[in-house]
């Protein structure tokens, strides 16, 4: 608010500066002409001027394009201190402002310990803290170039000003290492001007991006793409999309995370990152890298350097014991190849996967460098000609000092002397150990041509004065002056631990860490945040990438769950010790004000008070809405008055009627809504609403729009009914729907018949398409005015998404059940039926348990039919329904009778069986049972669990054995039953009668009479003396229509010419009494292919006409479909559509038919039990030909 009134404050001072200088300019003007005109001229003159002055005090008339009254110059600064830039600008409005350095836009607010920007009344200035070259060589100054930019957004050359509107934005994004990762927006930019596009820039950490083989950017024209190939830690950051145009730009960010790659040892360390290389030299060159957020499971001993030549695939690893230093010196470089390195870093458990590769570095002389790039040395004005010192000795190098020294290496740098000869110099390093005189050669194999070396294999602990000879074909030169003594031993120190972090709530899926900066920290590299669900140990790294500022944002943390972080800050000595843990945080959303309501309209008028609607803000603040408050000011003409409140006690509804209002006056609302956490922002007002009686007839708008269940293609969309219903009741609503895209023209009805009911759902959308809605009321007098627009609301499955389905316990419970793993504070399940509040409790008990709630069926009946749905409050609209069916109520009714009332299934019902000397076995067989299925029968029984035989034995069959033999099995709740019934016939001792399952199968010779397929003779049986039994096998009566017989091992039926008497099932069983096969062949004919209607015999139509011939087509399973014309495979394109649908429907279409369409056309079906074809003629004519014809006859 301060920041506004600021804002304003200055506007209104540029206002009347601006003002003042015209006033004086005009006076001067009219000064100078009073000495030179008469008093009548003058006066007359001066009311014109006056005129033409007070015309340009218009603000519209004050306005020209900014302009620099005090351009910012360019410095030249020491390095380490500040500088401060400045320039005065001049425009109105007033400019934007924006600095760049190297064109790169620079952001103050994320980098304000670099720079300050301060804008004062058109002064603005721009401090840049610590001016610095870089890492490398290091000089006395250093030279800034700033460009400054300032704009009012009109852009003169196409004469209009650009609107950049960025929509279909990338989210946070996360990838893992080796993947590929794309982040694109859609960018919209009003007006369009024929071949201009703007200028599309990204940028990760501020820096922007150039195409390489790790980055691919495109644009389309429309949609700006980044693709990241082969993802790796260095491309973690925040990403910036830049939308440059001639009137501005807009930007748009999300952070972009790589995981770490699974590790093919347990326990390595992972691979470290941004590897590069600095300080290169003709035989050396230092690399340096950063460590990686996991250590594996022991801490890191060292890291092993690689170094490869460009153009070979050989790695040599330059460092034989690790180091412990993310920092070394590789020597021994050719001077004039090009180099890459890689780092890997080691601890007791193995070592890590190389990083990704340095870029390419030249082994080579800075001087040569420069001169290769075209710069002129500057130091070769400053040297004699080469050709006066051949063959002469060179002198002795000077400023001779140590530019690192750890304990294991220390690295020398000297500057070239001045007396060197045309063929060059070389170099000998020598080194004194403290308190001898005794100076040795450290090289003695080959001298360096480098004016740096690093030096290894010194004692830790000792102290070391060094320095340098000179030499070439002349001879060596006399030593430079010594360094001094120098202690070998770690200059830099690990990084203290940082502040105590504090987490906030930020979003359902991210925490905001903050901490305080390790003190007295030398050469930071950054910080590694890590995270740990509470109640666990494991920690688990929130960045791969170390972060130098002391805020960050976690994402892709699971909501509802409670974590802890802790900090650890790392440089090129290592890592420091953790924080201590913060405070324990649930990740949820953080409660902030609501959004503003939309859509207030008028919805009712009378002589003194209006009633208002409105729709609630599509976003609540991660709470619920509270209530709403309204302002309103009276409208006379263009003159607007005061906002005053209208109400002091929030409202509970989107509706209100606005009392003690004045007849014929215009009112202005807005609305405000209120939830825990304060007041929104107020709507946009309402348009000017007269305070007048209204005589219209027909409803008012319907209210309350909002939307449930969004799915990829449907959507159901409510609303409540019209305050005002007009001279008769509401009969109907119509619902109206189009793209979001579209224009007016674009509104379509979604029903022809007016709907009833306050609510409809909405099929057939695309997926991924935004839509708007409205409703309109209607009564005896006609439809009423829409609604104001629901939308847009985007046709997209959310990630997750559950539906309500139907459970049936084991006790035969019905129950609907939905579940929402999004469950925030405050959030509850509320069920409806027919989207109404449930009032009959009786019918439906509900619970809620961990995120799942279950409404269960008390007595279900057909009283129970309709839809039920679901609502979880305090979400993004999560929401489920099940329409319950009559048919489905009888379908669960019985699945419940089932599992009530379980039945043990019978594989095999139970059967008898003869055995020798008479022996009789009876036995059935179970489908599936438990261990602790049980049979109920008084003789002894042998029951197999693991096959499911049981059986029973018995030593002769007797007349006394007559009756009924049962099985009951009793499996926990389930129960089976099966019986054998056997009964003498009276006539023959070898005659029985067995009933199995009441059904009578006779073994005797009776032979019944039948006139189609039947049996000659039943199935018999015979007991020798020797108690041999002899079975006979049953022949199916012969015919010339029916035959059947055997061929090697296949039996066969064959029945000539079938009729309808034939049809039914045939079934052969072929059993031994333990094992049998059975084969059932339906022969009902009702699954063959066929077409069954929809076709004509013969069409004659117009030429240039459309012919759409749709023909119904019947098969069990589904038939194939083609077509032919005259006998002619037909095939699908612009001319001829074929389309075959739901397996019911093949419809042909013709458009623009001529007179080669004409034909013999069939419709074939085929399945594998038949095929058939739908013929008809097309005859196409033209109208006039046939008059010609006429004519002539």
């Amino acid at each position: 608010m301060e920041a506004q009134e600021e804002d304003v404050t200055e506007e209104g001072i540029n206002y009347v500066a601006m003002r003042n200088l015209f006033v004086r300019e005009a006076r001067e003007a009219l000064d100078v002409k009073v000495e030179k005109k008469t008093r009548t001229k003058y006066v007359r003159e001066s009311m014109d001027e006056w005129a033409e002055f007070r015309k340009k005090m218009n603000p519209d008339n004050l306005t020209h394009r900014p302009e620099f009254i005090v351009k910012p110059r360019g410095q030249t600064v020491w390095e380490g201190k500040t500088v401060k830039l400045h320039c005065t600008v001049a425009g109105w409005p007033k400019p934007k402002i924006a600095w760049y350095k190297n064109n790169v836009l620079i952001d103050a607010k994320a980098h304000p310990e670099k720079y300050t920007v301060e804008s004062n009344y058109n002064m603005h200035s721009l401090e840049i803290k610590k001016c610095f070259q870089g890492q490398g060589l290091h000089l006395k100054t250093w030279v800034f170039k700033f460009s400054f930019f300032c704009t009012d957004g009109f852009c003169a050359e196409h004469g209009v000003t650009f609107e950049t509107t960025i929509i279909d934005k990338f989210e946070v994004a996360f990838g893992s290492e080796g993947e590929t990762l794309s982040l694109g927006c859609t960018v919209i930019i009003f007006p369009t001007v024929k071949r201009y596009q703007p200028d599309v820039v990204w940028y990760r950490n501020s820096v922007p991006l150039k195409p390489s083989k790790w980055v691919h950017t495109h644009w389309s024209g429309e949609r700006a793409t980044l693709t990241l190939v082969h993802l790796n830690k260095e491309d973690e950051g925040l990403y910036t999309l830049r939308i440059n145009t001639k009137s501005g730009f807009e930007t748009y960010s999300a952070y972009v995370f790589v995981r770490d790659a699974e590790v093919e040892v347990e326990g390595v360390p992972v691979a470290p990152l941004d590897v590069r290389c600095h300080d290169a030299n003709k035989d050396y060159v230092v690399v340096t890298w950063k460590q990686p957020a996991v250590e594996g499971s022991s801490a890191i001993l060292g890291y092993y350097i690689d170094r490869c030549e460009v153009g070979t695939h050989h790695w040599a690893q330059c460092n034989d014991n690790p180091v412990k230093y993310a920092r070394f010196p590789v020597t021994g470089l050719v001077e004039g190849r090009s180099y890459i390195f890689r780092v890997r870093a080691v601890n007791s458990a193995g070592v890590s996967r190389p990083s990704r590769v340095s870029e390419p570095v030249v082994a080579m002389d800075p001087s040569d460098r420069a001169r290769l790039r075209g710069m002129e040395h500057r130091q070769s004005e400053m040297l004699p000609h080469y050709s006066n010192y051949i063959g002469v000795v060179p002198g002795e190098p000077s400023d001779v000092m140590v530019t690192e020294a750890t304990k294991s290496y220390v690295v020398l740098a000297w500057k070239p002397p001045v007396q060197r000869g045309h063929e060059g110099v070389m170099y000998y390093i020598e080194k004194c150990m403290s308190g001898t005189d005794t100076w040795q050669r450290v090289n003695t194999a080959m001298p360096v041509k480098s004016p740096r070396f690093a030096l290894f294999d010194l004692a830790e602990g000792k102290s070391y004065s060094f320095r340098v000879r000179c030499c070439n074909s002349a001879g060596v030169g006399e030593p430079s002056v010594s360094t001094g003594e120098i202690t070998v031993a770690d200059k830099l120190d690990l990084p203290s631990a940082p502040g105590n972090p504090v987490a906030t709530r930020n979003t359902d899926t991210s925490v905001v860490v903050s901490w305080g900066a390790s003190k007295g920290v030398t050469q930071l590299v950054g910080y590694y945040i890590d995270c740990s669900v509470v109640g666990t140990d494991v920690w688990m790294p929130c960045n791969n990438k170390p972060v130098k500022q002391t805020r960050f944002v976690c994402h892709g943390l699971t909501t509802g769950v409670n974590y802890v972080f802790r900090i650890k800050a790392v440089n090129a000595a290592g890592y420091s010790q953790s924080s201590p843990n913060s405070d324990a945080v649930v990740v949820k959303a953080a409660i902030s004000v609501p959004g503003k309501p939309t859509g207030v309209t008028l919805l009712e008028a009378v002589k003194d008070y209006m009633v208002l609607g409105w729709t609630e803000p599509a976003n609540n603040g991660g709470a619920d809405i509270r209530g709403y408050f309204v302002d309103y000011r009276t409208v006379k003409g263009n003159i607007v008055g005061k906002w005053h409140e209208m109400n002091l006690k929030a409202l509970t509804t989107t509706t209100f009627k606005a009392e003690n209002l004045k007849e014929n006056v215009f009112y202005e609302f807005q609305v405000r809504a209120v939830n825990m956490a304060g007041v929104s922002k107020g709507s946009v007002p309402s348009a000017p609403l007269e305070c007048k009686e209204w005589t219209i007839t027909v409803p008012g708008a319907p209210v309350g729009l909002h939307v449930l269940e969004v799915r990829d293609t449907s959507v159901v969309v409510l609303w409540e009914p019209p305050l005002f219903d007009g001279r008769s009741p509401v009969n109907g609503y119509y619902l109206d729907i189009k793209e979001a895209s579209a224009g007016e023209e674009g509104w379509k009805a979604v029903h022809e018949k007016t709907n009833k009911m306050k609510y409809m759902k909405v099929t057939g959308l695309k997926a991924g398409t935004s839509y708007v809605f409205r409703v309109r009321a209607q009564n005896i007098a006609g439809v009423g005015k829409p609604s104001a627009t629901l939308g847009p609301i985007l046709a997209q499955t959310r990630p997750g998404t559950k539906d309500i389905y139907v459970d049936v316990d084991d006790d035969g419970v019905i129950s609907m059940v939905f579940e929402c793993s999004e469950m925030k504070e405050g959030s509850e399940f509320v069920w409806s039926k027919n989207y109404q509040a449930i009032t009959d409790t009786s019918r439906l008990t509900i619970t809620h348990e961990r995120g799942k709630s279950r409404a269960i069926f008390n007595s279900p009946s057909l009283d129970d039919l309709g839809t039920f749905s679901c609502v979880v409050t305090n979400t993004d609209g999560i929401s489920s329904s099940y329409t319950l069916t009559e048919e489905g109520l009888k379908r669960l009714l019985d699945i419940s009778h089932d599992h009530k009332f379980p039945v043990i299934p019978f594989k095999n019902e139970m059967a008898m069986e003869l055995l020798e000397k008479g022996r009789v076995r009876f036995w059935t067989q179970v489908e599936k049972c438990t261990s602790a299925c049980q049979v109920d029968y008084k003789y002894t029984m042998n029951f197999d669990k693991s096959t499911g035989i049981i059986e029973m034995f018995m030593d002769s069959l007797e007349v006394t054995d007559e009756g009924t033999f049962t099985f009951n099995l009793v499996d926990g709740k389930a129960k089976g039953t099966t019986s054998l019934v056997l009964i003498g016939d009276g006539e023959t001792s070898n005659a029985i009668l067995i009933f199995f399952n009441n059904t009578k199968v006779c073994f005797s010779n009776y032979l019944p009479l039948i006139a189609g397929p039947h049996f000659v003779e039943y199935l018999d049986f015979t007991v020798t003396p020797q108690c041999d039994v002899l079975l006979k096998y049953a022949k199916i009566a012969a015919s010339e229509r029916v035959k059947s017989g055997v061929t090697g091992e296949q039996l066969w039926l064959k029945i000539n010419e079938p009729t309808e008497k034939d049809k039914g099932k045939y079934t052969m069983d072929i059993f031994d009494g333990k094992d049998g096969v059975k084969r059932v062949f339906d022969l009902t004919g009702k699954d063959r292919a066929r077409v069954v209607g929809g076709l004509p015999d013969v069409v004659a139509i117009q030429e240039g006409k459309s012919l759409n011939l749709t023909g119904n087509v019947w098969g069990d399973p589904a038939p194939e479909v083609s077509w032919t014309k005259n006998e002619k495979a037909l095939v699908s394109d612009e001319h001829l559509m074929l389309k075959f649908e739901h397996g019911k429907f093949a419809s042909i279409t013709i458009t623009a038919v001529t007179t080669s369409d004409s034909g013999k056309y069939a419709l074939l079906v085929k399945n594998k039990y038949g095929a058939e074809a739908g013929e008809f003629t097309v005859s196409v004519y033209n109208p006039e030909d046939e008059e010609k014809e006429e004519k002539k006859d």
